[in-house]
């Protein structure tokens, strides 16, 4: 079962970029609080969290396409990988989220996106944010337009949950990490 110690062990190797550390460490705290959610192993979520963008640096036109085999020879589960790679489903590949952990995975990758820049517009960062400021920002399409509200509504769908919802949880999440995440109050 990926660790995740072997996660950032792993992306190191394929990874230099600051921003695509701190996404990545965004992406594993809001798996961590879904598998809370879901009663499942948190630790392992948020590996499997961390580790999503493995081929991002290198293949930012082809992501998604040079992930697998590597993983696999690294020896990630074929459970991990097929997680992984489906939260590029629509976009990078047709690897459908059937899981939990897959659809939370597809859901909270552009979702943390949002989050994490409404955090920054604020004096106390995450830490006071409430789930109705946030909304707001979501509303908003021209806030963090690069972030595809279409792609977590539909995540959100098949998680079977409102985006206030699954936002509300992984807010709540994120500000235990505020500081590691760059969130916290200014």
């Amino acid at each position: 079962m990926l660790t995740i110690e072997r996660a950032k062990e792993l992306l190191t190797t394929t990874t230099t970029e600051p921003h695509l550390f701190l996404h990545a460490m965004n992406v594993s705290v809001a798996m961590g609080g879904l598998a809370a959610h879901f009663g499942e192993d948190k630790e392992h979520w948020m590996a499997v969290g961390y580790l999503h963008d493995y081929d991002y640096e290198q293949h930012p036109d082809d992501h998604l396409d040079y992930t697998a085999e590597p993983l696999r020879e690294a020896g990630v589960s074929e459970e991990e990988i097929r997680a992984i790679l489906s939260h590029g489903y629509t976009l990078r590949n047709d690897v459908e989220p059937v899981t939990n952990m897959e659809k939370s995975l597809f859901t909270v990758d552009e979702l943390t996106g949002i989050i994490q820049a409404a955090a920054r517009m604020r004096p106390a960062g995450i830490t006071d944010m409430e789930i109705s400021s946030f909304m707001k920002k979501f509303k908003d399409k021209k806030f963090a337009a690069k972030c595809n509200r279409e792609l977590i509504k539909q995540g959100c769908e098949m998680l079977g949950m409102e985006v206030k919802e699954v936002a509300a949880i992984c807010i709540e999440t994120m500000k235990e990490y505020a500081d590691e995440l760059q969130i916290g109050a200014k």
